[in-house]
């Protein structure tokens, strides 16, 4: 709950989640209406149907992916900025001298 009070945790990719399906599902209700007035009057709408019905969703997809790209790299920041930290804070690791071969 802190995480989230400090806007740590971010509710955005989840919003984005929703809104792609909300709008595959517009996608298939005008495609389908298009199809419908397609067949009952002008054969124009049916293949704008079929358009929207097939390239609509991925249209949806690619839009969401692109969004959810930002959270990612935000993401990946965070890592590298946590990584980067605990480097500076460790102590340095002992240095290793090598031995010289001893003479039989």
């Amino acid at each position: 709950m802190k995480d989230f009070l400090e806007f740590r945790t971010m509710i955005t990719p989840i919003i984005i989640q929703i809104i792609f399906w909300l709008g595959v599902a517009a996608c298939i209700v005008m495609g389908l209406i298009f199809i419908v007035a397609g067949i009952k009057y002008d054969a124009r709408s049916g293949v704008a149907g079929f358009a929207i019905l097939i390239l609509g969703p991925v249209v949806v997809r690619i839009y969401c992916e692109i969004l959810i790209i930002f959270f990612r790299i935000n993401e990946t920041l965070m890592e590298i900025k946590h990584d980067l930290e605990e480097r500076r804070t460790a102590p340095p690791a002992p240095v290793q001298t090598p031995t010289p071969p001893q003479a039989a």
